[in-house]
């Protein structure tokens, strides 16, 4: 594989072309002259800033990379650049070099000056010093609010936990982190600490990458990390605080949990 350009033969999170940028004048009819140049004053119709249009492509940018890191299409240890990432998705490379940027800040990439940005490499331990992370912090949060969240509010989230079984029933690794990460937060939202779940989703985040030269999550895997969302919450609205303990630190050793 070349550095600095897609991986070959992979399939592109999205087709070229996706997010083109919207041209300037974009929606006003060919040969009229916006109300705004002939110095007219609208309020009805104010146009939308630049920077908002170029940020919301970099967040949909950034989705799509995290989405290829997950499934193991930004290969570790491979450096790419911004412009032939910008190709690859059909969009210029302001917004694929402000998205690697964030993902550096995550600790996904890393900058490799004049080149562009190599993906990081990860091994078991980190994994595994992750989960030991997360447990610390998350299974006296879920045994506390299993004490004290009525069986009615866990029932709630029942709809969050049959997404990561949908996910997993298709062999769909990003979809699978995406929920599997709503799902953990919103349990821990119910303890009402906002920096606690910013905390834990940020490792969750990070204990999802790939390994370096780690074998691909298998459907039968993702199938069953998502039943012990259902079973997790089925602990949580009986109070079973043994249960709840002992999947929420299983849960934590699984490929993707």
């Amino acid at each position: 594989m070349e550095q600095g350009s897609a991986r070959e033969g992979a399939r592109p999170a999205y087709a070229p072309g996706v997010f083109p940028y919207a041209p300037a004048n974009a929606g006003v009819p060919q040969g009229r002259v916006p109300e705004q140049a002939r110095g007219e004053h609208t309020h009805s119709e104010p146009s939308a800033p630049r920077a908002v249009q170029r940020h919301s492509v970099r967040d949909q940018i950034l989705d799509a990379l995290r989405a290829a890191l997950v499934d193991g299409e930004l290969v570790p240890g491979q450096v790419y650049s911004a412009p032939a990432l910008g190709a690859r998705f059909g969009v210029s490379a302001t917004p694929v070099r402000e998205a690697m940027q964030r993902l550096a800040v995550e600790g996904a990439v890393e900058v490799v000056p004049n080149r562009g940005f190599r993906v990081t490499e990860r091994g078991p331990r980190e994994l595994a010093e992750l989960a030991e992370v997360r447990a610390l912090i998350e299974v006296p949060v879920m045994l506390s609010l299993a004490r004290t969240v009525p069986a009615d509010r866990w029932s709630v989230l029942r709809p969050l936990a049959e997404a990561t079984v949908a996910a997993a029933a298709v062999g769909d690794r990003a979809a699978y982190a995406e929920s599997d990460r709503a799902f953990h937060r919103a349990v821990l939202t119910l303890s009402g600490n906002e920096q606690l779940v910013t905390i834990a989703d940020e490792l969750h985040r990070r204990s999802q990458w790939p390994l370096v030269a780690g074998p691909a999550t298998r459907r039968a895997e993702l199938v069953a990390d998502a039943a012990e969302h259902t079973a997790l919450l089925d602990a949580l609205i009986a109070q079973d605080l043994t249960v709840v303990q002992s999947l929420v630190r299983e849960h934590f050793t699984g490929a993707d949990g």
